[in-house]
């Protein structure tokens, strides 16, 4: 029937459809997911395959590289929600953080602590029966490190809880050195010491972008509590003594002069830019400090580094 001139026509609503199994399958796991911090995840494993093949000499099978990297990323995604828990109270007012899961109520605090707990204990499980005994203590050593000794111990605490809560960030290369050996190697100490002093010039620049959220939140990350002009110098001396790790690997693991050279050039650029943030912060008429820059760099020297020591390994030099 046609409606009468100058009367309303009625709009019958559109039939509500419920979201597909696919959608709500995401619906429920993407939350939990988000909670393993993935991205942080992915520059953990970055390290692990490179000082797999070096601990080698070679590629290692295949089958231990994956069940390796598959008992690592639950390891770090368990201690990664274990730290959503028990920092949701900050994370609720903090702008990068505030929304995680658990604070907007996707995940209710009781379920991530069961989800991170168990996940844990999977990945210690298996990396004990399918890689070895020393990995899986390793890497209980790391989750505890990480969520013991930084999220609640350090963290809140001292401006230096990046550097000594940082040193989870260090363990994947011991893990993947043992999971080729069975032990621990001076060369995998030196790339362990190549992580330690990168952590504090990676991080602290993210801390610079988001020193307000820090300050809100009442954590003292060193950008928080000192000047720019200290936080660059520090920044400074742990890129040299990072660079010093990368070239005593030469010896130590009788790298060629290709990852001599490469080491050399990726460290002079990424001290270059810890630099250059100093000169930034110490003119008052620069309008920006460009610390995500330095961020950013890190992530690329890192990268390339450990392209560079698992290449170097099958040179025929």
């Amino acid at each position: 029937m046609l409606p009468t001139p100058g009367a309303r026509a009625t709009v019958q609503p559109a039939p509500k459809t419920s979201p597909s199994p696919w959608r709500r399958v995401l619906g429920t796991v993407g939350p939990y997911v988000a909670l393993t911090k993935p991205r942080v995840i992915e520059l953990l494993l970055v390290t692990t395959v490179p000082t797999m093949i070096l601990a080698e000499r070679g590629m290692p099978s295949l089958w231990l590289v994956l069940a390796t990297l598959v008992g690592g990323a639950a390891a770090a995604g368990s201690a990664n929600v274990l730290n959503c828990y028990i920092d949701r109270d900050i994370d609720q007012v903090m702008n990068r953080t505030k929304r995680r899961p658990i604070v907007t109520g996707e995940v209710t605090p009781r379920a991530a602590l069961v989800f991170g707990l168990a996940l844990g204990v999977v990945s210690l499980a298996w990396l004990w029966f399918l890689v070895n005994p020393a990995s899986s203590m390793l890497t209980a050593l790391a989750i505890l490190i990480y969520v013991v000794g930084y999220t609640m111990i350090l963290k809140r605490r001292t401006p230096q809880n990046i550097v000594w809560g940082g040193a989870a960030g260090c363990m994947p290369v011991l893990i993947g050195w043992s999971a080729v050996t069975g032990g621990v190697g001076w060369a995998a100490v030196l790339l362990f010491g190549v992580i330690f002093f990168w952590t504090p010039p990676h991080y602290w620049p993210l801390s610079m972008k988001f020193r307000g959220d820090y300050a809100r939140a009442g954590v003292p990350m060193l950008p928080v509590v000192a000047k720019d002009t200290k936080v660059a110098r520090e920044m400074i001396l742990y890129t040299l003594a990072m660079i010093a790790c990368t070239l005593l690997l030469v010896p130590v693991a009788h790298m060629t002069w290709v990852y001599a050279v490469l080491a050399t050039v990726l460290g002079v650029w990424f001290l270059w830019s810890c630099i250059g943030l100093l000169r930034r912060a110490k003119d008052p008429e620069h309008p920006k400090l460009k610390a995500m820059s330095v961020f950013h760099a890190s992530i690329t020297y890192l990268t390339l580094l450990s392209v560079a020591i698992a290449v170097d390994v099958f040179l025929p030099l």
